[in-house]
């Protein structure tokens, strides 16, 4: 182990002490949020991350969909907006991970599993009515950040049912996407550790694009659409 990463995990720890209390106490008044966007954002930070945003973040009850590419991606969204996550199940046996998460309020679905497609259907639907903004991110796990996997379209329909806001949201590492991109068949521990142990500055743009109206444009269509809209803006075929 580095400096860096002990350094890095060392403060995180420490921040995610002080903040509990904090986050306990607001919760009871609804105020959870805002303690939740600040830690990620400190945790970003730490990790080296230098986020700008452009374009214009819908604000309530909307579906985000956005290319993935890193882990850095969720302290970089959820640090700069406020938003909830729709995670893999399996996340939420995570012992620290799940549990930051849950209190998170990530939405955990069994993506592989189609006998669970009406209740993870369902379960996106409620969240999306609760007044705060649900990241989806479509290709179903991390890409190679030099090109696009089709989007999945099965979670779309709770954006249909509800009639949501869809607005896509492009993350743009630039030259260094590839770099950043989780590698293929790398283990959580090994890529955790890369993460920990990246020196900074690491670069992303969140650019927040056109958004769609999920009660008019079938899932099937929001997909396909979504996924043009991002690969244009990050400039892939």
């Amino acid at each position: 182990m580095t400096f860096r990463m002990v350094a890095r995990v060392l403060v995180m720890a420490i921040l995610l002490v002080l903040y509990l209390p904090i986050f306990g106490l607001l919760r009871l008044f609804g105020r959870g949020d805002a303690i939740i966007r600040s830690y990620l954002n400190w945790v970003g930070w730490l990790l080296g991350l230098r986020v700008r945003v452009e374009g214009k973040p819908v604000k309530g009850n909307a579906l985000y969909v956005a290319n993935h590419i890193s882990w850095l991606d969720i302290p970089a969204l959820g640090g700069s907006v406020y938003a909830r996550f729709i995670a893999k199940s399996e996340i939420a046996g995570w012992s620290l991970f799940g549990w930051l998460a849950r209190l998170g309020g990530s939405v955990f679905v069994h993506r592989h599993k189609r006998s669970h497609a009406r209740k993870q259907a369902d379960e996106v639907s409620i969240a999306l009515t609760e007044g705060r903004p649900v990241v989806l991110f479509a290709e179903g796990g991390t890409g190679d950040g030099i090109r696009l996997s089709p989007f999945r379209a099965s979670l779309f329909a709770a954006a249909n049912e509800v009639g949501v806001t869809v607005q896509p949201i492009a993350l743009d590492y630039g030259a260094r996407s590839g770099e950043i991109a989780w590698p293929h068949g790398a283990r959580f521990v090994s890529e955790l550790k890369r993460m920990l142990n990246r020196p900074a500055p690491v670069h992303v743009t969140l650019r927040f694009l056109a958004p769609l109206d999920g009660a008019t444009v079938d899932r099937k269509q929001l997909a396909v659409r979504t996924h043009a809209e991002i690969c244009q803006a990050l400039g892939l075929d």
